[in-house]
């Protein structure tokens, strides 16, 4: 798996936003129209929004990134710090890469950048 240097990972999420603003915009949409009696209409528009996320999840899977949450949506970035593996993570509703944590910790570990 690529290693991302913060300025590469900060460039791929720039790259990713669009996508990754869709992604959450469609798991609404998905619910809603799970839930039935949508005005976005029926199971037609379900399989669509279903097939439409699972494109986006392997866009953000092809760029080297790893999608860890859905919901909320969690993105992080293979790096190094000091020589120790981290991750570059991304929540939803950050708009930019101000945080990473240990491999070994996890999110628990989240420090800011």
């Amino acid at each position: 798996m690529p290693l991302f240097t913060l300025s590469e990972a900060r460039t791929e999420l720039e790259r990713l936003l669009p996508s990754l603003d869709e992604i959450v915009r469609l798991r609404a949409d998905a619910a809603e129209l799970a839930a039935g009696e949508s005005a976005l209409g029926g199971l037609p528009e379900f399989k669509a929004a279903q097939a439409r996320l699972d494109e986006l999840m392997e866009t953000v899977q092809h760029s080297g990134a790893e999608l860890k949450g859905f919901a909320p949506l969690l993105v992080d970035f293979p790096s190094e710090r000091d020589g120790v593996p981290v991750l570059l993570c991304w929540l939803e509703g950050d708009r930019e890469l101000a945080w990473y944590h240990r491999t070994d910790l996890g999110f628990a570990g989240r420090r800011r950048i």
